[in-house]
Formats: C-alpha cells, sequence, structure tokens
C-alpha cells in the first residue's frame, strides 16, 4: 500500500499513526510545508527559463536521487528536496530557480563579510529563494525559507549578470544571502563567465555541499566564505538542522584545493558562546586551516525564531576575539560591532593596522604593492590592489 503513496501522504499518515498531527493546525502546516506533487508538476513543466536539468543527481529505484548535499533527497516523480528548489520532474531533477534572482544588490566587499579580497571595492551580489538548512536565527529567512512560486524579480541570465557587474563597476560577482549551493547550476554558469571577463568570484555559504560538486566549482572562485555556526554537533542539529561534521569536511576540502577562506561564527548568547567551544574551534581552525585564514566572530541580533535572546555582549565578541589570538590565528575580527579596533587588518609581525575600517568603509589602506607590510614586508594573505 505503501508503494502508491506519495511521500507527504505517506509522511503524514504516519503522524496521524503516531499521533502527532491531532493538534490543531498540524495537518495544515504539513500540508504547506509539503506542497501537493500537482502543484509542483504544473510549475515544473511549464516553459520557463528558470527550468534547468540539475548537474548532481543519479536514478534511484522508482526516483531521482540529488546528490548535490549531505541531505542525498530521494525524490519520487513529482517531489522536491530539502532546500525546496530542486525537483524531481518526468524521472530527472531539474533546478527551479535558474536565472530568478529575487535580491540583487550592489554591495561592499566588506558587507559579506570579506576582508582579504580588495578592500573597498564593490560587489554584484545576489541570490534565489532557497535553502538546504534551517537556521533558527537565519539572517534572511524571507527569501532562503521562501518558495519558487513566490519568487518574483526580474529574470536575469548569467550574461546579464556579468554585463551588469562590469557596467557598475564592481570588481567581483557574490552569491551569497539564501544559500547558493541550491542555485548551483546557475552559480555555476555565471562564475565561468565571470572569471572570462576578469571579474573575481565570491561564495557566501553555510558549506553544506558535498565533495564532488564543490571540486567543480572550487577552480572558480577566488575567495569562499564559510558560515561555521558553531563548534558542537548537538548545536548543529538542534538550532542549524544540519551536521557539523559536513561543514569541516567543507573547510578541509577548500584547503586541500587551494581556495582562499574566510570563516564567519555568529555568536549566539547561551547557544554557541561557551569559551571552551570556541577555543576548540579555533584550534581546530589553526591545525586544519592554518594560522592565517581570517576568522570573523560576528554579533547576533534578535532574528526569525530567535527574536527572545538578546544582541550578542560586545564582551563576548571580544572573549572570543582573545581567546583566538591565543590559539595563534593571526587574523580575528568582530563583526556587525562598527567602529571596532577588532575591524582592522594588522600586521602579524610589528602590529600595525595596515586597513582600517568602520562598518563598511575603508578608512586607510597601508599595503605595500603584492600585499605586504611597508614597515616590516611581511606578506598579508589575500587579493589586493
Amino acid at each position: 500500500m505503501a508503494g502508491s503513496l506519495t511521500r507527504r501522504e505517506l509522511l503524514l499518515q504516519s503522524l496521524r499513526l503516531a499521533g502527532l498531527v491531532a493538534a490543531p493546525g498540524a495537518a495544515a502546516w504539513l500540508m504547506s510545508r509539503w506542497p501537493a506533487p500537482s502543484t509542483f508538476r504544473s510549475l515544473a513543466t511549464a516553459a520557463s527559463p528558470k527550468l534547468r536539468e540539475a548537474r548532481w543527481w543519479k536514478t534511484a529505484c522508482a526516483g531521482v536521487q540529488c546528490t548535490l548535499c549531505p541531505f542525498q533527497c530521494f525524490l519520487p516523480e513529482g517531489n522536491r528536496g530539502i532546500c525546496n528548489v530542486r525537483q524531481n520532474v518526468g524521472g530527472k531533477l531539474y533546478t527551479l530557480v535558474y536565472a530568478q534572482p529575487v535580491s540583487v544588490h550592489i554591495d561592499p566587499i566588506e558587507k559579506k563579510p570579506v576582508y582579504h579580497l580588495y578592500p573597498g571595492s564593490r560587489s554584484y551580489s545576489l541570490s534565489t529563494v532557497g535553502c538546504n538548512l534551517r537556521c533558527a536565527f537565519c539572517q534572511n529567512w524571507e527569501i532562503s525559507q521562501a518558495m519558487p512560486e513566490h519568487a518574483k524579480g526580474e529574470l536575469l541570465q548569467p550574461r546579464d549578470i556579468v554585463r551588469n557587474a562590469m557596467e557598475t563597476g564592481c570588481r567581483s560577482i557574490a552569491y551569497t544571502y539564501a544559500e547558493p549551493t541550491v542555485f548551483y547550476e546557475y552559480v555555476y554558469d555565471t562564475a565561468v563567465l565571470a572569471k572570462q571577463h576578469g571579474l573575481r568570484n565570491v561564495l557566501v555559504s553555510a558549506g553544506y555541499i558535498n565533495p564532488e560538486p564543490l571540486a567543480e566549482l572550487a577552480p572558480l572562485f577566488d575567495i569562499v566564505k564559510i558560515d561555521l555556526k558553531g563548534f558542537n554537533e548537538s548545536f548543529y542539529r538542534r538550532v542549524v538542522k544540519g551536521e557539523l561534521r559536513f561543514v569541516l569536511r567543507t573547510l578541509t576540502e577548500l584547503k586541500r584545493h587551494g581556495v582562499l577562506t574566510e570563516v564567519v561564527n555568529l555568536v549566539v548568547p547561551t547557544l554557541n558562546d561557551d569559551p571552551h567551544e570556541i577555543e576548540r574551534m579555533c584550534r581546530w581552525v589553526v591545525r586544519e586551516l592554518g594560522v592565517e585564514t581570517p576568522v570573523f566572530f560576528s554579533r547576533f541580533t534578535p532574528q526569525y525564531r530567535l527574536q527572545n535572546l538578546p544582541p550578542t555582549p560586545v564582551e563576548t565578541l571580544e572573549r572570543a576575539h582573545t581567546i583566538a589570538r591565543e590559539a595563534g590565528l593571526r587574523y580575528v575580527y568582530l563583526g556587525n560591532v562598527h567602529g571596532h579596533p577588532a575591524e582592522h587588518t594588522y600586521c602579524p609581525a610589528c602590529g600595525r593596522a595596515l586597513i582600517k575600517r568602520h562598518g563598511y568603509v575603508v578608512l586607510e589602506y597601508d599595503l605595500a604593492p603584492g600585499g605586504v607590510c611597508p614597515y616590516d614586508g611581511t606578506r598579508i594573505p589575500g587579493i589586493w590592489t
């Protein structure tokens, strides 16, 4: 009998048997979370430039299996993955958001935050809807948790993105805001074209991706910013709805591929601010990625499902900064604390501030050609003007 049910129907039936949908509204929530396959088909079979066959999948039993991220979603006909934007249509996996960005902005590169690529430059930044994680503190939940049916905005093909970036004087294209892993095909095609035209590519990601797709992207990217959201598997499973080990795997893979990587940890009060965990994280970064890896500790502000928590005290961030420096990290920053001295880039040898910032603004730039300290010749890792 189960073989004749859709995934949604089977899950709903299982929850009923377990007594988990007796509460008023529970069934309605489930139905809204997994729309009917007929709804999927009506979207997917329409002639649309948003539809593109996916790059990473395989046939499996009576459906397909997405191999893009660690969830490895098995999808019968008409069903979507956990990201909501990849679907089995006629026995093939399709992306539903190709060339359909819902957020396009020209940002200071410091807003990503990325500090070791062309300080003070502008980055053409974009995102579609969709994400393969469910962070309770998501700052972009309106788009990361949205469905493709609700996406509004001008269709922009990769060539349009590259042209717009060049015409507006941007030196890079950033794939950011939600999770670029889930609009992989759009990212890949745009990054190839951007590289051909001399633009830098910036990936801003939670790092929840499998090694093979990552290896295909790595040569296209000049710098990658990974959100390392904590250093505790329980925290990742409860608050992020993922697993820490896969993010750590991504970071070590980026190191193996030689991609310049910056790490950001959003410090959330009571959830991931334990000094011992922060110390373990910093020592892991030193051991596996190296002392020259830029690391940010960013201030949490009440967002999405965690509006009951207060903003991160600056003292907590400063303690994390001290822990990171004592662990041996050379480039440690505080994020979302505008005007703090820890926004600057310092020479690890002589201690002078070589790049001074205030929020997204570069106040002083004192690197010599080649990205070296003009006072003692120490080379600062990065891509500089």
